[in-house]
């Protein structure tokens, strides 16, 4: 907005009036982040360090041991990667060979054991995996097309009260969750049941998508349920959904042991009698004794957080309902792509405008650290969480605190409270009649208190990796800065592992690092909960990275779609140098250069993913798009990389069209397709150039034109 003091005039813009503004400076931060999330969402597999054990397709489980020089013959050396495998034995993969290899990541914390060069074991266990896997999928595409068979209520279009309930909203929607909202109404709108799964981050707005759904359930004269695992959680959905439809005739209930026996019966007679439109609560939801008269839509919150007997009863009960369910364990991407088209899934990515990273602290326990952190919040008029997951000793850091901290309103809140208490602490909290709530693990599920941006973790050693960073998620859910602390004991703080594992936290503070976290982890807590406990054998065995490959080829496989398996293709070339050190050492003019050179991608971490990635491209229009991503990365595209795209390109097309063996000699192309060779008119095919680069261009036309 500006003042024109002549013509006595101010002109005010929204974010001034509605008090939304952001500076330009923070904007552009965040589009920055989005950007640069945009290139790096994918779950990098090759992200590996010295001692990783690591996935050979060919050869099974080895330890990576570094990248490190190879001697060659003239006394050159050339970078390859070194993995260790059982019985002390070696293997050096050369750098453009870097695709074959992934980082191992299993379930649960016991690494399998390091296979053994030359053995068929690892085979055997692909191929039992790969049986099981067909199976799997078999069963879940059986699932899905019984789904699509069945009858269930199509809702109408939007009404003009959808769309003003959803102008309504005071923030900025992220594309995601439009994308997502939409999906959602279209699966609502449509006569087969919904089963859609929306996975996204802490924080990152799937509430809001799950109170458009519902709103435009009631619109439509039917009943929601909204099934929470935890009691402070349901009173928070309570809270948020009545305040989001204060200004519409929608009766909302809670169910759970917050209320009477009394208040509960009330609640399931008026939801048997149609007089609730809205119900939220706990597995209570699914007891016997509640009925529904006209119900339309459930959604599932948390749904990580439920055991497999109380989602059996779920699919039982909710068989011919809309069904939406919210995960907030984020989803590795490749395990998104392998179950698409077996469930119906939305993921949600985009951080919500001007949202800041959680700055994370790790240091050891001190007090005054505790009393500069609690006022520093005070000052700034905010709430704290400081979280201390043993209930013994609970009252006694409540009153340190408040021995550190005379000014702090400090209230205690746990699991083992009488029931009421523990509503009226999170109430006094959530209406900002406590300053600091001293709390146990149970503020861990989903709470949305947007005034509460300092997070204090006592003996954050004891906690696992996605345990810290959803706790972390409970700050930082406005535009303020947020602060999470995490306390470690004195003589813990130099001990590796502890200090490796809560410095994990640190490293991944950008927004949407939950995928990332995910990997880094991995007690893939979503991956047990989505695939069955079944699967989780063949994961330990080949791999999370290598199950998912597996698991997306078999479900194309029975979808009819065609599958391109990398099929192997022997290149001899002639007159191609596929190592720089080699070629360096030669007459260059004699020789094409193929390969990414250290001039080009500094570090070896970035050209081994560089390979990957080109080795996985199933497209020339994928080969296309990842030369863009490498000239806006790294600059202007040289010599040698282009024509290491093109051999690529003659690999791609060879793979596609079964040919096995491809050579160049002289003036001569020989190719062997199953087994034979290709033969024009009773002799090999002539390539016109006699300049090695050129031939690359020619080879590639001939095979487009084969």
């Amino acid at each position: 907005g500006f003042l024109y003091p002549e013509e006595k005039l101010a002109v005010l813009s929204d974010a001034e009036i509605f008090g939304r503004a952001a500076s330009q400076r923070a904007r552009r931060a965040v589009l920055r982040r989005e950007r640069a999330k945009a290139r790096t969402a994918a779950v990098n597999f090759s992200d590996f360090e010295e001692g990783d054990l690591v996935i050979h397709l060919e050869h099974g489980v080895g330890r990576f041991a570094g990248l490190q020089k190879f001697p060659l013959e003239n006394g050159i050396e050339s970078d390859v990667l070194t993995l260790e495998f059982a019985e002390t034995a070696k293997l050096y993969v050369p750098i453009d060979q870097a695709w074959k290899i992934s980082r191992y990541v299993g379930l649960g914390k016991k690494a399998p054991p390091l296979s053994e060069l030359g053995d068929a074991k690892w085979e055997r266990q692909k191929r039992s995996a790969e049986k099981a896997i067909a199976q799997y999928a078999a069963s879940l595409l059986k699932l899905h097309a019984e789904r699509e068979t069945s009858q269930g209520h199509a809702f109408r279009l939007d009404t003009e009260w959808q769309k003003e309930f959803e102008n309504a909203f005071l923030f900025d929607e992220t594309r995601d969750q439009l994308r997502s909202t939409d999906d959602i109404k279209k699966d609502m709108e449509s006569a087969r049941p919904m089963d859609r799964l929306l996975c996204g981050d802490v924080g990152f707005g799937k509430t809001e998508v799950a109170i458009r759904a519902a709103f435009k359930a009631v619109m439509d004269g039917k009943q929601v349920a909204i099934l929470t695992p935890t009691t402070v959680l349901a009173q928070q959905h309570f809270e948020t959904f009545r305040e989001r439809m204060s200004d519409y005739p929608v009766s909302i209930e809670l169910l759970s042991r917050y209320r009477t026996k009394g208040e509960q019966t009330q609640t399931v007679a008026r939801l048997v009698a149609g007089q609730t439109d809205i119900v939220i609560g706990t597995h209570r939801l699914i007891s016997k004794d509640v009925q529904f008269k006209k119900l339309g839509l459930v959604v599932v919150d948390e749904e990580q957080r439920f055991g497999v007997q109380h989602k059996e009863r779920l699919k039982e009960r909710f068989r011919l309902v809309d069904v939406l369910t919210l995960s907030a364990t984020p989803i590795p991407r490749t395990l998104y792509m392998a179950l698409m088209g077996t469930r119906d899934m939305s993921v949600i990515e985009t951080p919500p405008p001007n949202r800041l990273p959680v700055e994370t602290i790790v240091c050891a326990y001190d007090e005054r650290v505790i009393r500069d952190a609690i006022n520093r919040e005070l000052n700034r008029g905010g709430q704290i969480y400081f979280l201390h997951n043993r209930v013994q000793s609970i009252s006694k850091v409540a009153d340190r605190i408040r021995q550190l901290c005379p000014k702090a309103r400090v209230d205690i809140g746990h699991g083992q409270m009488e029931e009421g208490e523990l509503e009226d602490v999170m109430k006094r909290f959530l209406h900002r009649d406590t300053d600091v709530l001293v709390a146990t693990t149970i503020i861990e599920s989903g709470l949305d208190i947007p005034n509460a941006n300092t997070i204090i973790i006592d003996r954050a050693d004891r906690f696992g990796l996605a345990d810290l960073y959803q706790l972390r998620g409970r700050v930082g859910r406005s535009q303020h800065k947020a602060y999470a602390y995490l306390l470690l004991p004195r003589d813990l703080i130099m001990l590796s592992e502890a200090r490796k594992r809560v410095s994990a936290i640190k490293q991944y503070s950008e927004l949407g690092a939950g995928f990332k976290i995910a990997m880094r982890d991995l007690e893939i807590r979503g991956a047990g909960n989505l695939l069955g406990n079944a699967q989780s054998g063949h994961i330990i065995t080949v791999g999370f990275d290598l199950y998912c490959r597996m698991l997306k080829k078999a479900v194309a496989q029975i979808k009819g779609e065609p599958v391109r398996t990398r099929q192997e293709v022997i290149l001899r070339l002639d007159g191609i140098e596929t190592d720089e050190a080699i070629y360096r050492s030669e007459e260059p003019d004699r020789r094409a250069p193929v390969f990414l050179p250290s001039f080009y991608i500094l570090q070896p971490r970035m050209r081994i993913e560089a390979y990957r990635k080109l080795a996985e491209c199933e497209s020339e229009e994928e080969m296309e798009r990842l030369c863009q991503e490498w000239k806006d990365r790294f600059g202007g595209i040289p010599e040698e990389v282009k024509n290491l795209v093109e051999v690529a390109r003659i690999r791609f097309l060879c793979s596609v069209k079964r040919i096995t063996i491809l050579e160049t000699r002289d003036d001569r192309l020989m190719i062997t397709k199953m087994g034979d060779f290709l033969l024009i008119g009773g002799r090999f095919p002539r390539l016109t150039s006699q300049e090695p680069k050129s031939r690359l261009r020619e080879v590639v036309a001939y095979l487009r034109a084969l």
